[in-house]
């Protein structure tokens, strides 16, 4: 299985105790239990950029897979919290939601997803605009440049107040867990933990780097848009967000085609400044999730692998 053989894009996400691989047929979440057995969810994903050529048209297709991205995430970190909490605690869980509706279920995660994105948007586009008024700046050029410092501040704020918390630290070593094995993989490398370890736990197109090449972009595009003086020009401001995300994404993908480039060395520094932070060096442990999980996206089977339990083989993989 080598990455330079089968030249296939792969991505992914940490999760709760485990990392969550998506290439471009599969998802595959791998999550360690307490008792130390791996849990496997592997399922086929068809993104609708592939299913519809409009949706996979240049700068559309960023702000659609930004989407998808969002569900499948708030998804595998359902499914990781439900695996890695102890029996005692799921016993508790059981009592709580017992008479709870299935059908609710959907609307529950179309909730989560709907509150993450006005909550960020709340926080990283409209506070900015707020604070950005009490510094009195008249011109759109001055009012922009100032409302986009303070985006990038607020952003660095909340890194900076969340890694401080120890579960989270966890889950950013998973995210460099998930980074190391993806290099392994692109260096053609075979996936075992020896290979992954001394890789770098930082990498050029990982979602820290998406979300401050996001930030930035929007300057421009905000520059564009003068200085707002109604609330409606404030609010019609976050209908360019998908276009911000779509051109972000854009970017991601040409840094990484031309990363030798001295230029775009430069441009993507503070994507992996950040990544000290966000993604840390992992244990041997953590390495090892993260090869299970990116070998079952790429259609790999565990079957005799008796460190490694399927979804499918739980009695309730869900609850």
């Amino acid at each position: 299985m080598s990455g330079k053989e089968e030249k296939i894009a792969v991505g992914g996400q940490a999760v709760i105790e485990g990392v969550m691989m998506r290439s471009p047929k599969r998802v595959a979440i791998a999550v360690r239990r307490p008792d130390g057995k791996i849990v496997l969810k592997n399922d086929e994903y068809n993104s609708l950029t592939k299913r519809n050529k409009f949706w996979g048209l240049p700068v559309i297709r960023g702000a659609v897979i930004l989407i998808e991205s969002m569900v499948l995430g708030v998804k595998a970190l359902t499914f990781s919290g439900d695996i890695a909490i102890t029996e005692e605690e799921k016993k508790e869980k059981k009592k709580k939601v017992k008479d709870k509706k299935k059908g609710l279920s959907g609307l529950w995660m179309f909730g989560t997803v709907a509150f993450s994105l006005v909550f960020g948007m709340a926080l990283f586009f409209y506070l900015p605009l707020i604070l950005t008024d009490l510094v009195g700046a008249e011109s759109g050029f001055w009012f922009n440049l100032i409302d986009g410092f303070f985006r990038v501040v607020i952003f660095l704020l909340y890194l900076g107040l969340i890694s401080l918390w120890k579960d989270i630290q966890r889950i950013f070593r998973f995210h460099g867990a998930e980074h190391q094995t993806i290099f392994a993989f692109e260096d053609g490398k075979d996936l075992t933990v020896d290979n992954a370890r001394d890789y770098n736990p930082h990498h050029p197109r990982c979602g820290t780097s998406f979300i401050i090449t996001v930030l930035l972009v929007s300057i421009f595009v905000f520059m564009f848009l003068g200085r707002p003086e109604t609330i409606f020009e404030r609010l019609i401001r976050l209908a360019f967000v998908p276009l911000i995300g779509g051109l972000s994404y854009e970017a991601i993908k040409l840094s990484d085609k031309k990363k030798n480039n001295p230029l775009v060395k430069l441009a993507i520094k503070p994507g992996l400044w950040l990544q000290r932070i966000t993604a840390l060096k992992p244990d041997d442990s953590m390495l090892e999730v993260a090869i299970v999980a990116l070998k079952g996206s790429l259609g790999e089977e565990f079957k005799g692998d008796s460190n490694v339990i399927l979804a499918t083989d739980l009695e309730n993989p869900d609850s």
